[in-house]
């Protein structure tokens, strides 16, 4: 396993916990910490830095460029660690788990390795933005022709990856962070009449449009009332944008930064509607999370991957123009004007998505696919 320091990798990565499989997980950026989630994996971290000398935070912070030039000659090569634990390990396999960061630095050592077969996990905007990025869509089409085995999050990147050169195996479709435990979620549900929040996923950034939802907010306050109104995950850009609205003298307005996974679930409890809206992503995530824990949806769906799950006023609503407040408004007060029967959306997605959502239900095909991968190394030889 090749991978950042990343919650969806943990995640996904504890579905082989007693599978059978020896697995070993390098750490790109070496965070220099062991994951308990993970921790019957072999974790190869503390590669990177030769001497971890104190002081090396306070100078990483204060003198830059003063750090660049001692980690020059402190630095490990990823490339060469790679190399050194292929040969000690001698894998069959390698996962790599999204291109530009875990895939594209993997590529020149395991050209050197030809029988080892290559698996990739693209999650979110890893083809679908990227591939549109001359410099990063260079590697991708460099990566793919090499890649033997695909996973991705939504039905779209399983194209867009042929388009950029994959021939393998496509394994399928799956969250990227494997499902959810429902049952144990069960007990953060609240029944629908004690519902009254309205949750806006708060990031915008590089391809969020967070403050989007909120000036399609203020149009509608009248209509809101009756509703609390949190912004999670919000990042300086939209405190920023808080501070300097009238939103923020809101009674029942309320904008947080980061919060836990076990918070976030707690508030989709709560919830009556999600609204998520972004001008990247693959499935997104939070959409799961909303219809796991019954919550009626309102997402964008950059490249037509939300419609993959979401149909249009029939068990959830689509974001078609997320930069266009006005329209996001109009989209909103579908709901706010009961021109959508709620109840029959989430039941709808009870019956028909929820249930493959369940953790142990795509663990089980998770784990059919990586035998597949292994059957098919028996059947070659290799």
């Amino acid at each position: 396993m090749v991978s950042i320091f990343a919650p969806h990798f943990f995640n996904w990565t504890e579905q082989l916990r007693e599978s059978g499989h020896d697995v070993y997980w390098l750490d790109v950026f070496d965070s220099n910490t062991k994951v308990e989630k993970i921790d019957f994996a072999q974790q190869i971290t503390g590669w990177r830095y030769k001497w971890d000398f104190p002081g090396r935070y306070f100078l990483k912070k204060n003198h830059p460029g003063f750090n660049r030039l001692i980690n020059k000659v402190n630095e490990r090569s990823f490339q060469k660690v790679l190399e050194r634990k292929i040969k000690e390990i001698r894998p069959d396999v390698i996962h790599s788990f999204v291109i530009y960061l875990s895939a594209a630095p993997v590529l020149p050592v395991i050209e050197k390795f030809p029988k080892i077969k290559w698996i990739l996990s693209t999650w979110g905007s890893d083809l679908f933005y990227y591939s549109k990025k001359k410099n990063y869509r260079v590697d991708i089409q460099r990566v793919l022709p090499r890649v033997n085995y695909l996973f991705t999050d939504c039905k779209r990147d399983q194209q867009i990856a042929i388009e950029n050169g994959f021939k393998g195996t496509y394994l399928g479709t799956f969250p990227g962070g494997g499902g959810f435990d429902l049952q144990l979620l069960e007990s953060y549900h609240k029944e629908p009449n004690e519902r009254n929040l309205i949750l806006v996923k708060g990031y915008q950034g590089l391809h969020g449009r967070a403050i989007e939802v909120l000036k399609a907010l203020l149009p509608v306050k009248e209509k809101l009332r009756e509703f609390e109104i949190v912004v999670f995950g919000a990042d300086e850009e939209v405190f920023h944008f808080v501070r300097n609205s009238e939103i923020n003298s809101w009674i029942n307005f309320k904008v947080l930064g980061k919060v836990s996974h076990r918070e976030v679930m707690k508030l989709m409890g709560l919830t009556k509607i999600f609204i998520g809206n972004s001008l990247s992503d693959g499935m997104p995530n939070t959409l799961l999370e909303a219809i796991v824990m019954e919550v009626f949806p309102i997402q964008s769906n950059p490249g037509r991957a939300t419609e993959e799950i979401i149909t249009d006023g029939l068990n959830g609503l689509l974001i078609n123009n997320p930069e266009e407040p006005k329209h996001i408004r109009n989209v909103l007060e579908k709901v706010l004007e009961d021109e959508i029967d709620i109840k029959k959306a989430i039941k709808f997605n009870n019956e028909n998505l929820r249930p493959g959502l369940d953790r142990e239900r795509i663990k089980y095909e998770v784990l059919k696919k990586y035998k597949l991968v292994e059957e098919e190394l028996e059947t070659s030889g290799s």
